[in-house]
């Protein structure tokens, strides 16, 4: 059964869901930054923050206070108390399921747009999944900025999901569809690397919203109705939109991260170090979870 406020049906309550979300903006990125101190034996009001945060807003901002001491297994421990604890190995993910966000030239890396400097489109993490392997939570953390660049873009979907209702709620009903997007089948030299997956943009899980989305005009194919075309170019011109005061954009710095219920997202063309020890890398963890609710 859908929450009522994301039923079409019942315009009471959604509009008094849709006052108290957009009563939170235009946010203040700053005062959201939450510092971290990870060797204080108890730092719970901190975590209880950062999921509140992410209550209200689908993402959180973290600062570690000691950025130099911070290892992979402090992410981990990090994901562990804020309830992301199924890591998704994606097939460039390191031993531990982290994936190494940096400019590579390993083979089957160099051919996906994330292990370059290129701008990344507007995207939810694991858009060609199957449903039994969505991607709710998300963990960005940097650990070398860019000399240039590298900033995130990001949208709250429940933001997304209100615009394109006040625009024309056939969209939603479009994009609610089950065959509404569909993405090929990577194939890596013959062999099939994932199957083609179609399904939802919109989809609900125990209640809660998850969006499902790639702004990629290659490798990807749209329901052809008219009426789903028209949402999908309703989201390009919301792209391009850079007043929006919905639309969060931050450049990470060395000990910060993004936790997220796997929000909208991309990431603008960077310039690297000339120096292999000082170019950017990030650290991204892919769960099957959404974040904690606070206690």
């Amino acid at each position: 059964m859908l929450e009522q406020h994301f039923s079409l049906e019942d315009q009471s309550s959604y509009q008094q869901w849709r006052e108290q979300k957009l009563a939170c903006y235009p946010l203040d990125l700053t005062s959201l930054m939450v510092t971290l101190t990870p060797h204080t034996t108890d730092y719970s009001v901190q975590l209880q923050t950062l999921k509140q945060h992410c209550q209200y807003y689908n993402f959180a901002l973290y600062r570690f206070h000691t950025p130099q001491t911070i290892t992979k297994q402090h992410l981990h421990n990090l994901a562990q108390q804020l309830g992301l604890t199924h890591l998704h190995a994606n097939l460039c993910a390191e031993e531990d399921s982290l994936s190494a966000i940096t400019q590579t030239q390993h083979l089957g890396q160099h051919d996906y747009i994330p292990y370059t400097n290129k701008a990344l489109s507007w995207h939810t993490d694991g858009y060609y999944h199957s449903s039994e392997q969505t991607i709710h939570g998300m963990l960005l953390h940097c650990m070398q900025p860019a000399v240039q660049g590298g900033e995130n873009r990001w949208l709250d979907h429940e933001i997304a999901y209100i615009l394109l209702r006040e625009a024309n709620p056939a969209y939603i009903k479009a994009l609610m569809h089950p065959k509404a997007l569909t993405i090929p089948a990577n194939i890596l030299n013959g062999v099939t690397i994932r199957p083609a997956s179609s399904g939802a943009v919109f989809r609900l899980y125990s209640g809660q919203l998850h969006m499902r989305y790639s702004a990629r005009q290659r490798h990807i194919q749209w329901r052809k109705d008219a009426i789903t075309q028209e949402a999908v170019a309703y989201l390009a011109h919301l792209w391009a939109d850079d007043s929006s005061p919905y639309m969060m954009r931050y450049t990470l710095q060395a000990g910060e991260g993004l936790i997220c219920n796997n929000v909208l997202h991309n990431r603008s063309a960077f310039i690297d170090s000339t120096e292999p020890q000082l170019c950017r890398l990030l650290y991204r963890g892919r769960y099957l979870q959404r974040v904690a609710l606070p206690a």
